[in-house]
């Protein structure tokens, strides 16, 4: 099996692996995102040492955004315009391919977790789908017609605008950007500053998650008539919980009223919203397939 390097570049932590695929990683370190420099450096040690006794063929980069990730831009590889401190227009490719003259595959953290997921996971067979992660942000990526969704950049489903009714929920929303964009109104954060308690701590009765799931279905709803996804797989800290997945379905289904008349939607909504079946290792899964996206 050909040997290549992923990192998955959180925005609180970085995972480093060096293996063929998730079922072969032979090793991986975990340490907390803070300067682009320390990160960089300690992912350059790490496969250094690999590099020395087995060589390793290329090295893929899933990375928190926005990025660059256009091969023919002056700016490839680039963290872009993030409000992540430190780490705002940082090369972030460019170290790492000097470093071993690999070829060096990068994109953003969900359309890379989304190619592992279509190599590997719950996108198998399909050449047209949408993966989302709700933790921290709200990040969406993908693949239509079997491609990578890019245009000028990588697409940024988590500040799309939906419907915010401020008399049931006055909540401003959480993003620096936009306030109560998609992101701003049902990210991981977001449901903490308005209930004031961490997500994970709420029961699955508390009135939180029904707002969450009708958030959440309002994007899938335009997701769904926008890219006509063959299948949306949500992954993230917040989709952990479980009980929100019959919520979302549901509220999906009712926001769409019938409209789209297929059975995927109608009769198997459960085979349709589904988790990552790469679970928490999406990321880094992610990371290695741009290496091998880049090698080949």
């Amino acid at each position: 099996m050909t040997l290549v390097g992923g990192i998955e570049a959180g925005g609180t932590k970085f995972v480093c692996a060096v293996g063929s695929s998730p079922d072969d990683i032979r090793e991986e370190i975990r340490y907390p995102t803070s300067t682009p420099q320390e990160n960089i450096q300690r992912a350059i040690d790490f496969f250094a040492e690999h590099h020395r006794t087995t060589p390793l063929a290329a090295i893929g980069i899933a990375s928190f955004g926005p990025v660059d990730p256009d091969p023919s831009s002056p700016a490839f590889g680039y963290v872009t315009t993030t409000p992540k401190p430190h780490w705002a227009h940082t090369d972030f490719a460019g170290p790492i391919r000097e470093a071993f003259g690999l070829p060096v595959g990068f994109d953003s953290d969900v359309n890379g977790a989304a190619l592992g997921e279509q190599r590997w996971g719950a996108a198998q067979g399909l050449d047209t789908f949408v993966y989302l992660t709700i933790g921290t942000g709200l990040g969406g990526g993908g693949m239509v017609n079997g491609k990578l969704i890019h245009g000028l950049m990588h697409s940024e489903m988590g500040h799309i605008t939906i419907p915010h009714d401020r008399e049931k929920d006055p909540y401003p929303g959480w993003c620096t950007y936009h306030g109560d964009c998609w992101e701003g109104l049902a990210c991981g954060p977001a449901i903490e500053d308005r209930w004031k308690a961490r997500a994970e701590t709420l029961a699955p009765d508390h009135p939180a998650w029904d707002l969450e799931a009708h958030y959440l279905a309002l994007g899938l709803r335009t997701l769904i008539c926008v890219v006509s996804p063959q299948r949306i797989i949500m992954g993230g800290g917040v989709m952990q919980q479980m009980h929100l997945f019959p919520k979302v379905r549901a509220e999906t289904q009712r926001l769409l009223n019938g409209y789209i008349q297929k059975p995927q939607i109608l009769e198997r909504i459960d085979e349709y919203i589904v988790p990552p079946a790469l679970g928490n290792r999406a990321g880094v899964a992610g990371a290695l397939a741009l290496a091998h996206e880049a090698l080949a």
